[in-house]
């Protein structure tokens, strides 16, 4: 389990888990979310709820895991943009350790 700050002043935080990750990695949440400026503000955090909406309006299959991810983290009281920057940084360092790149077959 892992915290992320989600305030500037650190006095609100977000529980995370490994799960909430795998999610993300899973259905590639963060890909494209950012433009090329780079900055995570409130529509950024908007774009990436507007997109799990539809993923889970689109799923035929169970999708409790998104549901979950959306329940502790995306839609917690606490997530604004502060948070969503730090939960990118949290993914970003989980993601080598989590799942290695696939070995090149000669």
């Amino acid at each position: 389990m892992y915290t992320i700050q989600a305030n500037t002043s650190g006095t609100r935080s977000i529980e995370v888990s490994d799960e909430h990750l795998a999610t993300i990695q899973k259905y590639g949440l963060f890909q494209h979310l950012i433009d090329s400026n780079g900055i995570v503000d409130e529509t950024v955090l908007d774009k990436l709820k507007l997109n799990i909406r539809s993923l889970i309006a689109a799923q035929v299959e169970d999708s409790k895991d998104l549901l979950d991810l959306c329940i502790d983290v995306i839609y917690h009281n606490n997530m604004k943009a502060f948070g969503l920057q730090q939960l990118i940084r949290l993914y970003l360092q989980w993601l080598p350790e989590h799942c290695p790149e696939e070995e090149e077959e000669e």
